[in-house]
C-alpha cells in the first residue's frame, strides 16, 4: 500500500503519457516513479516557431527533431527522441491557427523503447508586430493502453524574436504547462531557438536548447532540437 501512494506522488514527476506493454517495460516504470531518473519522460516542450504571423491565407510548415535527457545532481541520461510536424495558418493579421504532432520514441532500457503520439492545437497572437507573440496550444497524449482523457494540457507560451540581421535571428520563449486533467504537477519551460536563412521570409532552418523544471523539485529536461520551416507566401 505505501508504496502504491509513492508511486502516485512521484507519478506527477513523469508524463501520464508513460505507458509500457511487457514485464521489464513495468519494472522500468516503476524505478522511474521512484527515482524519476533517468527512465522518466518529458512532455513536448520545444517551440521551434519564431513571434512572426505568417498572415492571412499564408501557410507555414516545419518538420523537426528533438533529443530529450534528464540531469539531476550532476548525473544526465538520455530519456527520448521525437518525430515531428507542425503548421500554422494565417487566419487574420492578428492571428494564426496551429497544430503539431509528435511521435515520441522513449527510451525503456536494455535497447528497448516504446512509442507516445502526442498532439497539440490553439490559437497565436500577435502582441507586437514581428517581434512578441502569444501562444496557447492545448495537447494530448495518444496510443496503445494511454487514458487520453488523463493527459490533456495547455501550454501558455510567450515568443520573442530578435532580429540579428537579415539572415540571422534569435527566438527566444518562456512557457508554463498546465494539467487540464490528471494528477500531473504544472511545469516551466524555457527554450532559446535561432532562424537561419537567405530569406527569412521563405525559409528557416531552427536549432533550439531548451530546458523543463518542476519548480518544487530538483532536476531538470534539456532538449536539443532541429527543425527546418517552410513558408508557402
Amino acid at each position: 500500500m505505501d508504496q502504491t501512494k509513492n508511486s502516485n506522488i512521484h507519478l506527477k514527476h513523469c508524463s501520464q503519457f508513460c505507458t509500457l506493454h511487457t514485464f521489464i517495460g513495468i519494472i522500468f516504470l516503476l524505478v522511474c516513479l521512484t527515482v524519476l531518473f533517468p527512465g522518466c519522460f518529458a512532455p513536448v516542450f520545444s517551440d521551434l516557431q519564431s513571434a512572426k504571423l505568417v498572415g492571412p491565407g499564408n501557410l507555414e510548415v516545419t518538420p523537426s527533431f528533438s533529443s530529450v535527457s534528464f540531469s539531476s545532481e550532476g548525473e544526465s541520461e538520455h530519456v527520448q527522441n521525437h518525430l515531428g510536424i507542425q503548421a500554422g495558418l494565417g487566419v487574420s493579421s492578428l492571428m494564426d491557427f496551429r497544430l503539431r504532432y509528435e511521435r515520441l520514441s522513449v527510451d525503456q532500457g536494455d535497447n528497448e523503447s516504446f512509442g507516445v503520439n502526442v498532439l497539440g492545437f490553439g490559437p497565436k497572437f500577435s502582441l507586437v508586430k514581428d517581434w512578441v507573440a502569444f501562444y496557447v496550444p492545448v495537447g494530448f497524449a495518444f496510443g496503445e493502453n494511454i487514458e487520453v482523457s488523463e493527459t490533456w494540457q495547455v501550454h501558455p507560451t510567450l515568443l520573442l524574436t530578435l532580429p540579428v540581421s537579415k539572415y540571422i535571428e534569435i527566438n527566444p520563449s518562456a512557457k508554463v504547462l498546465i494539467p487540464i486533467t490528471g494528477e500531473q504537477d504544472t511545469l516551466v519551460a524555457f527554450n532559446l531557438g535561432a532562424g537561419i536563412s537567405t530569406n527569412l521570409e521563405k525559409w528557416a532552418i531552427r536549432p533550439e536548447l531548451g530546458f523543463l523544471i518542476n519548480p518544487g523539485e530538483s532536476g531538470s529536461y534539456m532538449h536539443l532540437s532541429i527543425g527546418f520551416t517552410y513558408y508557402t507566401k
